[in-house]
């Protein structure tokens, strides 16, 4: 019986018996893979007749554009952006102001619940009457809870419209430069 030498030749064939396995194992992963998605266009360049455009698309009523006051068309103090940063800021307030009134609607719920307004093993401040609907329990709070809280919304308001950012966050106004610095 004929022996194969312990040499180069032995461990070539092992590894690449390896490599095979290897790769055949592998390859019916790449038939459940997609294709790459196209990166998502985020500009939203629009103008009054781009809103008056979508409206008009849209099913059902309203058939005409909804602007009772003429935000669309005024100019807020941004300097000579246009319209577009106009229509911008109103949609980021927009959805901003949606989340705040969701927020507080659901806060208002949950001040409604025995879990919140019930008894507590520990007052949760000083003056607290259980079973208070919300508005009683806000009346009943310190002053300086009150002030908290104002302070910590205050804070997030900054920090979403980017206080301490050279350039700021407010994407609808703001390009920032590879070297970090603004340019408009």
């Amino acid at each position: 019986v004929a022996r194969r030498p312990q040499g180069a030749a032995g461990s070539k064939g092992f590894s690449t018996m390896n490599a095979l396995v290897v790769a055949l194992a592998l390859a019916p992963a790449a038939a459940f893979v997609g294709p790459a998605p196209a990166a998502p266009s985020t500009a939203l360049k629009e103008s009054l007749g781009d809103l008056k455009a979508l409206q008009q698309s849209l099913p059902g009523p309203p058939n005409d554009y909804f602007d009772p006051l003429n935000l669309a068309t005024m100019t807020f103090d941004w300097g000579p952006q246009g319209e577009e940063a106009t229509i911008g800021w109103l949609r980021h307030s927009e959805i901003k102001h949606g989340r705040v009134a969701m927020a507080a609607f659901l806060g208002f719920i949950a001040g409604c619940t025995p879990l919140v307004s019930g008894e507590h093993a520990v007052a949760p401040y000083r003056g607290y009457v259980a079973g208070g609907t919300p508005f009683e329990q806000w009346d009943n709070m310190p002053l300086l809870a009150k002030a908290q809280i104002f302070t910590t919304i205050g804070m997030l308001e900054s920090y979403g419209e980017g206080a301490g950012s050279p350039a700021g966050y407010v994407p609808y106004r703001v390009e920032i430069a590879p070297d970090n610095s603004s340019r408009r």
